[in-house]
């Protein structure tokens, strides 16, 4: 008789954990607030109304391409170049969702989704950390309280930007479009180090620098997860002993 299969394991977010996630992002979430802010300022100066520009950050979450969405924003939009300036922007979150799977496929729909909804880049970050070092309840808690904590942060920031003056309407200016972006970064540096991880990052940062400087406008997004994807792919983790 052939010996059983093992059932596959049930997850369940834990809200202690959800909590202690969320109060980790906070001192990041001030900066998501600040950069909401000056979304917000540079939103009412394409003329879109207060309510519009709220409802956008409240759905869509994305502030790089909301940033974008601005510059194609006028009497008329030209929706297939606007959908796939975000699309591009954002084809990162598709390898985030697959570094997620392992962990997240043991939760039932329902929460697997709910917490897809807000996976930012920090929250991420944070999260695949805390699972790589097998810590799967603070990698959960990180991924949905932080990513709470962002979301909220980021509308927060937006209905600010409404009813403030012009002193921050050039967010590049003061380098708020940067504050993500480095934070990334750390993570990053921080992470773990092996001959594999480095040459992904090496192949998708050669990828993206190319298509930087020879392919349209925000394809560099896209190359750079394509290549670094497939070699993750294709060169897989040996599995600890």
């Amino acid at each position: 008789m052939p010996p059983l299969s093992a059932p596959t394991p049930t997850m369940t977010l834990n809200r202690h954990e959800v909590w202690h996630g969320f109060r980790h992002l906070l001192p990041i979430s001030l900066f998501v607030a600040v950069f909401g802010l000056a979304f917000g300022l540079a939103a009412v100066q394409t003329g879109l109304g207060g309510s519009a520009i709220v409802l956008m950050s409240t759905l869509v979450f994305a502030g790089a391409a909301q940033f974008a969405t601005l510059d194609l924003w006028g009497t008329q939009v030209p929706v297939i170049a606007l959908a796939i300036t975000v699309f591009a922007i954002n084809a990162r979150h598709l390898l985030m969702g697959a570094t997620l799977y392992p962990w997240l496929r043991h939760l039932p729909p329902a929460q697997r989704y709910a917490v897809m909804l807000v996976a930012s880049d920090a929250n991420w970050a944070l999260s695949i950390q805390a699972l790589g070092r097998n810590e799967t309840g603070r990698g959960l808690g990180l991924l949905l309280g932080g990513g709470l904590a962002l979301w909220l942060f980021w509308i927060l920031g937006t209905w600010l930007g409404l009813f403030m003056g012009s002193a921050i309407a050039d967010p590049v200016r003061w380098g708020l479009d940067m504050v993500m972006g480095c934070f990334l970064l750390t993570m990053v540096i921080g992470g773990p180090k092996n001959p594999r991880m480095l040459a992904i990052w090496a192949v998708a940062a050669g990828a993206s620098l190319l298509a930087w400087g020879y392919l349209p406008e925000n394809s560099h997004v896209v190359a750079g997860a394509i290549a670094g994807g497939l070699l993750g792919a294709f060169w897989q983790e040996e599995a600890a002993a």
